[in-house]
Parts: structure tokens; sequence; C-alpha cells
């Protein structure tokens, strides 16, 4: 074999007779591209080879890349369905021992209620540890707590390692997979779990949650135990975790559940929980393994930020586990849930990634669920995908020259439909230029043109028609009804911003009254600024 030094390429070059991209970048806008750019051929896809102009250059937005969607789904069941002879013979047999267990699940259930709120009578002094006696008494609500386990089908559970003392470690955090952890944390170490104030007021786990005090910062109280994931997943992959576990700063106890099994996936994914419990029920035994691992303290040399330690701690869950940890989140499920409700083919073709979004795009979980609900309105295929006819009837756009820029700066593939995932980026793309919210402003100033602090129908048509001039007065009363959210005749300032905040992708409308010399000097300023 030949020697090859580092710069040399692996590859040698071999005459092509392919053509190759050429680029030509002009000085100004003008050409078949309208943004500067000559796309003369594309053979990887990568860039537009289309002859769209930009809608959003005025605002200094360029086109842009939508990553491939992950074909990995944190949140799925992999035995929704019952199915095989096995699994059916298995539960025929298990009926009987089934009705026992659920006998037994109803009787813990009680006494442990009724304990805990006999350990919670009369107890005012919340500032202090729990007395001694009424920790007896809740000792009667964890052997219970044992015995539903037992219902459950965990009639042994596996440990490997040991929980750090309360001192060293007053932090616990574990992966989630199903409704199974928490019972057997509150068993196993008597902690404080952290949980949404909504959890206070359900029958017996909220009363349990008012007898767990929640103080970290002192030795006297129980550890603390949070599931920084925020929801549960399937066990195969670690989403993005939440940052409150690991703001105050002190070291940290990973631990990790397994649920090995062949048959049957205890996860608590799409599926309803009463069908989760019979499915437990109807088992001969449920696998869990619970490993104790080494302590993940903050770096004492370096000021270390939440969102740090928090990976570290991840990546070594991550590691133990053996699984990727990835950048879905909770605002992933939500979009998997509204898809879901919504009857779409495939829900988990709408996640995006969500905790990437946050990071490198700025919007939030909420914001993204919100432009869902949009996308959905817009009647997508069972492939998850839009046509330009129901795009731009959801937008009250008018089938013109504009709209169809609109359509081809979302549909990065230039296939004629889009993704809710390229629909999520090109309107996030638009919110995040530096001038989009100067810009919205400065579209109601010069609508409000007479003045007013609120738009008419009249002012908001004649505005739009200098980007749309054909639009007739049905169109331009569809596109005012949209603004003015409140029906009351007349478009506020807020109305307006709202609008367009949910709405980026209509900015467009009004880049022609834009498109002037105050909103060009400010845009040069704010350009240099950033620079």
């Amino acid at each position: 074999m030949a020697d090859h030094d580092l710069e040399s390429p692996l590859l040698s070059s071999q005459p092509s007779d392919h053509p190759h991209f050429v680029v030509d970048i002009g000085e100004d806008n003008e050409g078949p591209s309208g943004n500067g750019i000559d796309c003369s051929n594309n053979d990887d896809g990568d860039a537009r080879s289309d002859s769209s102009r930009n809608p959003y250059a005025f605002l200094g937005s360029d086109w842009f890349d939508v990553p491939r969607q992950s074909t990995a789904n944190p949140f799925r069941n992999h035995t929704l369905m019952i199915s095989g002879v096995y699994e059916w013979l298995k539960i025929l047999v298990c009926l009987p021992i089934a009705a026992l267990r659920l006998a037994l699940f109803g009787i813990c259930l009680a006494i442990g209620y009724l304990a805990t709120k006999l350990a919670l009578q009369g107890w005012k002094d919340k500032q202090n540890p729990m007395p001694k006696w009424r920790c007896r008494i809740m000792w009667i609500t964890r052997f219970c707590a044992r015995c539903i386990l037992f219902s459950f089908g965990y009639h042994w559970i596996r440990r490997k390692g040991k929980p750090a003392p309360r001192e060293i470690a007053p932090i616990v955090v574990s992966n989630h997979v199903s409704y199974i952890e928490p019972i057997f944390y509150f068993y196993e170490l008597f902690p404080t779990i952290v949980a949404a104030e909504s959890h206070d007021s359900l029958p017996f786990v909220g009363t349990i949650i008012r007898a767990m005090q929640r103080k970290a910062s002192c030795d006297r109280f129980p550890r603390v135990l949070l599931f920084p994931e925020g929801t549960t997943t399937n066990g195969r992959f670690l989403i993005s975790f939440q940052l409150g576990a690991f703001i105050p700063g002190y070291p940290i106890q990973p631990v990790i559940v397994r649920y090995p099994h062949v048959h049957f996936d205890q996860s608590w994914g799409l599926i309803s929980l009463t069908k989760l419990m019979f499915r437990m029920f109807t088992q001969f035994h449920n696998f869990m393994e619970v490993e104790y691992l080494p302590l993940v303290s903050p770096l004492d040399h370096e000021k270390e930020s939440a969102a740090h330690f928090a990976e570290r701690t991840g990546q070594v869950i991550a590691t133990a586990l053996n699984v990727v940890h990835t950048s879905y989140s909770f605002g992933d499920l939500m979009l998997l849930m509204k898809a879901a409700e919504s009857n779409q083919a495939d829900p988990s073709a709408y996640m995006v990634e969500m905790a990437r979004m946050e990071l490198l795009h700025h919007i939030s979980s909420f914001e993204a669920v919100e432009l869902l609900e949009k996308f959905l309105s817009m009647d997508p295929d069972p492939s998850g995908r839009v046509k330009y006819h129901d795009f731009v009837k959801v937008l009250r756009l008018k089938t013109c020259t504009l709209s169809e820029e609109i359509f081809s700066f979302i549909d990065v593939e230039k296939s004629g439909s889009i993704t809710f995932k390229q629909f999520l980026f090109g309107s996030t793309n638009v919110m995040n230029q530096p001038l989009f919210r100067q810009a919205c402003e400065l579209a109601f100033t010069k609508c409000a043109a007479r003045g007013n602090d609120c738009i008419s129908e009249q002012e908001l048509g004649e505005s739009i028609r200098l980007a749309i001039p054909e639009l007739n007065q049905d169109e331009g009363h569809e596109l005012f009804v949209l603004f003015d959210t409140n029906s009351d005749g007349k478009i506020s300032k807020d109305e307006f911003l709202t609008c367009l905040r949910k709405n980026p992708l209509l900015i467009a409308l009004f880049s022609p009254c834009l498109l002037q010399k105050d909103l060009l000097e400010g845009s040069n300023r704010l350009r240099e600024e950033i620079m």
C-alpha cells in the first residue's frame, strides 16, 4: 500500500462529465433567484435550485435547511397491542390471579391512604421535619407501597449499588419509564418527590406528596427525588433534562431503572393507564432492575452552569443505560399528543426535538404547539404533508405570486408539499430575524396611516394591496377577520402584533410598505450594531 500523508485526499480526483454547482454572487438582488444567487445546477439538493424570490429577504432572512426527520421515538410503547398465542393464553390463565391482585391493590391503597391521613392529622409545623412518631406511621404506607408493587407482579426487584447517605447526596435523579418508579422510590428511600402542583389535588397521590417535605439544603429533611426528563419514556432513549435538579448545585446521585422484557413493554407511552395496569396484572412476573450510580458533583474549579451539569449527569445515565441521550423533550410529547388527538396516521412525524429548537431557535413548546394547531388545520394528508391550496386557505392568502413565493420559501424540498417540521423551521426563521419585531411595529404604524391607535378594514386592505394588487374586498375581509381577534371591527396594536407572532409568515404582506427609506436605514443601523 502506498504511503499517504495527512493532507492527501483519501480518494483521488477523477474526471467527471457531471455538471458542477455554480454560484454567481452579484452586487444587488437582481437575477433569476431574486437574492443575488444564481443556482445553475444542484446535484445534492442542499441549495435552492428554483427561481423563486425570497419574500423575507427584506428582513435579512436567508434560505434555510431542515434536518432530516429522526426515526427515534422515545415515547412509543412497543407492545401496544396484545399479539401472539402465548400472550393471549397467559392472559387467560392469569385472569383469576389478576382478580386477586386487584383486590390486594385496592386494600393496600386504602390502608396506605388512611395511614397517611393519620400521620398528617393535626400537623401544621411544615417548616420542621416530620416528628418521628408520624414517620413511624408512614412506615405503614411504605409497606403498602411494596405490597402494591407485589400486586403489579414485581415480586422481587434486583438492585445494584447502594443509595448514598443523604448528607452526601441530598438530590437523587432517575430516568422515568413508568408510574412504578415513584412507588418504588417511596418505599425504598422515602424521599421528597417533586411533582407538579396539579398532583397535589389527586386522591391518595396528593396526600402522599403532602407528607413528603421539600428541603434539599437541610439534612434533617428527606432527600429530594426528581425525574429530570419531566415525563415517561420507553427507556430506549434518554430525553433532554429539565434544569430544576441542577440549579442548586448540590451533589447528585443518579439512579437508573430498567424493565427487562420479551412480550410486554411496561413503559407508559401512548397507552392508557387502565390498559397498562391490566397488562401488568395479567403477567406471571414483571422484571425490574434498579442501579445506584456513583455521585456526580458540580465542578468546583469552574463555575459550572446548570445546563452543563445536567448534560454531564445525562451522559452518565445514558452510558449506564446504554442508550442515546437525545434532544427530544416534554415539548415533543405535547406535539405527539396533539397530533394523536387529531387522528394523524403517524403522530411521531410531528416531533421536532424541542430541546434543540428551544436552544437554537428560541421558540417555546407552547408556541410550537400553537403552530402545530395551525398546521393541522391545513388538513395534512396521511403522510403528514400539506399542499399549496390548503396552505393558502388557512392563512387566508389569495392564490398569487406572493403566496407561491411564501409557500416555496417553506417547501425546501421543492416537492409541492410541506411538512410540519418545514413549517416550524420556516416560521421560526422569520420570527428570529433581528428586524422582525421592528418590522411588525412599523407595519402597524404604516397601516394606521391616519394616526389612529387602531387599523380599520379599509386601511388594512389598502396596505396589503401594495403586495397583492388583485386582492378583492371579500379576500381582504378574510384577512381582516384573522387579525381582528375580538371581532370589534378594528385591529388594535396588540391584536396586530399577536397575529403576526402567531402567523409570522404574513409579515411578507407588508413588505412593500416597509421597503422604504426609514426601514432600510433602520435595517442598516441594526445590522451594523449586530456586526
